[in-house]
């Protein structure tokens, strides 16, 4: 017996020392569908815990400044919440991620009507989206990665072209959890993939992200209705609450009175990144924990949320989130895209291979 616990104490240490990754079952789909639940871990015992139901990032575990460990993400300690409506917790978004107005779009002549589940307009895939699926798992043991895979068919949520889709997590030895986002079509259609996971670095459950500092260096964001379906135009951040080129507290100007804080309702906006290729597009500080994030991306936008809806949601540990508890930064193609020629396209056309990569990066100061 002694000799069996020294040597399961060695293969741990070994796995920690290597980075695993690690799968078991976590339960099953009303339908029956058996889901797992997946977790990799670095030598610096950082763990990124993900689920192939909906691609949902379930818990990031990272330390602060005095090595103490907490979960940084907000959701649910068991699958069946996640059965259930919730406000997209930690999950893979798509075919297309934020908003397309009136739910409709044109490709080469030809209209689609996509579903409308946010008013008259589509929000986040439709219905039956990329977050409500058992994704085909596959661990990449060398790469410390997990490889998530599934085909949307033709017509699905009313979106054309059978879609191939590929997300890759892989954790790194400096504390980045990679997604590497891929797809394939065999006729036009449009793509827009993210995660949706609310942050909070003081710990899920420990109260709102008021105190977070914040920066984005972005000059310009999109422009919206009061539906949040942009208006085609790029207006300027600066001189205004929604200036985060300089660090400010989240909280700081959140319950301006002014648009384009849309009234006190908090922060819900697409801002444009500059520059081409893997860029910053955030960085975030809890001053009490240490934590930071740091948020790289290929795409040309992130939306800043603020969990501006969050209410009364029974979350881990019996935690309740209320309003503000959590922020997302939502990398993305600009939200409604494809009915706006003036943003970056979101059309993907047979023979080419849509790919979006986003880091968050971890540290502690």
């Amino acid at each position: 017996m002694i000799f069996r616990a020294i040597l399961a104490a060695i293969l741990t240490l070994s796995l920690y020392a290597q980075g695993a990754v690690t799968g078991k079952l976590w339960g099953a789909t009303t339908a029956g569908k058996p889901v797992e639940l997946f977790t990799l871990t670095n030598a610096k015992g950082i763990k990124a815990q993900i689920t192939n139901y909906g691609g949902i990032i379930v818990a990031i575990k990272v330390p602060d400044n005095a090595g103490k460990i907490a979960d940084v993400v907000l959701g649910f300690d068991s699958l069946a919440p996640y059965l259930e409506k919730h406000p997209h917790f930690g999950c893979l978004t798509g075919r297309y991620a934020n908003r397309i107005g009136g739910a409709s779009l044109t490709l080469d002549g030809v209209e689609y009507l996509v579903t409308a589940n946010s008013g008259k307009n589509h929000i986040h895939g439709g219905k039956a989206n990329f977050a409500t699926i058992v994704w085909e798992a596959r661990i990449l043991a060398e790469e410390n990665a997990l490889e998530l895979r599934y085909t949307s068919a033709d017509g699905e949520e009313g979106f054309p072209g059978k879609l191939d889709c590929r997300v890759t997590y892989t954790l790194t030895e400096t504390n980045e959890l990679k997604i590497k986002y891929q797809a394939t079509t065999d006729k036009p259609t449009v793509v827009n993939l993210t995660n949706h996971s609310y942050f909070n670095l003081a710990g899920e459950g420990s109260g709102d992200v008021l105190g977070h500092e914040l920066m984005i260096p972005a000059e310009q964001f999109t422009a919206t209705d009061d539906a949040l379906i942009p208006t085609g135009e790029l207006e300027t951040v600066v001189d205004s609450a929604l200036d985060f080129n300089t660090p400010h507290l989240i909280g700081e100007r959140i319950d301006s009175p002014v648009k384009p804080i849309l009234q006190g309702k908090g922060y819900d906006h697409n801002y444009v990144l500059k520059g081409q290729g893997m860029k910053l597009a955030a960085r975030a500080r809890d001053p009490q924990s240490g934590r930071v994030m740091e948020v790289f991306t290929t795409e040309p936008g992130v939306q800043l949320y603020t969990g501006n809806h969050l209410k009364g949601i029974t979350g881990k540990s019996g935690h309740v989130y209320e309003k503000r508890q959590g922020f997302c930064l939502e990398t993305q193609k600009f939200p409604d895209s494809p009915n706006k020629p003036q943003f970056p396209s979101a059309t993907l056309r047979s023979g080419e291979t849509y790919l979006h990569q986003t880091i968050f990066k971890f540290s502690a100061e």
